[in-house]
This record gives structure tokens, C-alpha cells and sequence, in this order.
């Protein structure tokens, strides 16, 4: 599988395969418990495949780039309203996915993780330790937009956003290594 479980209900990752395994993927997905697909791809969008092979999963499309742009705090307010729990989801699992699960789906979880309570860096370590390849590219623009959204005042925010540069400058990732040697895809 080409996804990671962060908590019991969120899960970040890569997106369906292209081997003929999707209809079963699918199904393993919704076994997991995931009822919410928030696709980040802004190349693609897997709607009608999982509209045809997992009708009852609900698929959230918020397609972004993944050029190393800012990302504006819409997109962040956009991602918290779609993973939200509605009462026709078949489960409460989310899962925020990009291409390969590297940075725009871990960016995203890492929103959402910010969201459920977690500070910056137990947030980044969380998605780090369970998903290695993930370099969550987006996290300073995520933690920008929670800190705004929030009225968090500016000590705190400026002590927050030290903290997870410093964890982030002491904990790299070598994404070209990764994406050149094909990691990626089985992560």
C-alpha cells in the first residue's frame, strides 16, 4: 500500500496504483476505515474511479501544485472543511493523499494534525517517524494559517515556528535521493 496511518483516523500517502490492483486497494482502504479521500493532486483526479469501485467512500478533491509556492491559508481552511466528519460517511478515516506522499498529502495531514491538538513538532514527528519519505514541504504555511486562524499570540507563534525550523534544519530529508530511487511508491 502506498499509504501510512498516523492516527486512528487519519492517514497520508501516495495515490491509487495503476496495475489493475485499484479495485482491491479500494476495498483494503475502505476495510481500514477510511470514508473521506482528500486528493491534493492538482494533475489528477481520481473521482470517477473511486465513484465507480468505492461509491460509498466520499472523495474530496483540492487539487494544489507542488512547485515549493506558498500555499494561502484558504487551501488549509478548504482541506479542515472536507476531512470534516459528515453523518453519511461510511467511516471516519481520512485519508490526505498526493502523488507519491511526500509533500502535499503529509503537508495536509499535518494541518489536520495541528487541528486535532498536536503542536508543530509532535506533528512533523509523528508524520516523519511513520512515513520516512514524507518531507511536508508545506508545514511552515500550515502552521502560519493555524496560527492565524487562531489568534495565537505572536511569542507563541514566533517560538512555534523556531521550534519546527530548527526540528526540520536538524532532521533533513533527501527527497531527490528518494524520488530517484523509486522509494517512494512502496513507503
Amino acid at each position: 500500500m502506498t499509504i501510512t496511518q498516523l492516527t486512528e483516523t487519519l492517514w497520508t500517502g501516495g495515490d491509487l496504483p495503476d496495475d489493475g490492483t485499484l479495485p482491491t486497494v479500494l476495498e483494503e482502504w475502505q476495510t481500514a476505515g477510511i470514508g473521506v479521500i482528500v486528493d491534493c493532486r492538482i494533475e489528477w483526479s481520481d473521482e470517477d474511479l473511486v465513484a465507480e469501485y468505492a461509491p460509498r467512500i466520499r472523495y474530496e478533491h483540492l487539487g494544489i501544485d507542488d512547485v515549493g509556492q506558498h500555499v494561502a491559508a484558504t487551501w488549509f481552511d478548504q482541506l479542515v472543511e472536507a476531512a470534516r466528519p459528515r453523518t453519511d460517511d461510511p467511516a471516519p478515516g481520512v485519508l490526505v493523499h498526493c502523488h507519491m506522499g511526500i509533500n502535499r498529502g503529509p503537508s495536509g495531514a499535518f494541518a489536520l494534525l495541528l487541528a486535532s491538538g498536536l503542536g508543530p513538532v509532535e506533528a512533523i514527528e509523528l508524520i516523519r517517524t511513520r512515513r520516512p519519505i514524507a518531507g511536508v514541504s508545506y508545514a511552515e504555511d500550515a502552521l502560519a494559517w493555524w496560527h492565524e486562524r487562531n489568534a495565537t499570540p505572536p511569542p507563541i507563534r514566533a517560538a512555534e515556528a523556531e521550534a519546527l525550523a530548527r526540528w526540520c534544519a536538524d532532521n533533513p530529508i533527501g527527497t531527490i535521493r528518494i524520488m530517484r530511487s523509486g522509494d517512494a511508491r512502496g513507503a
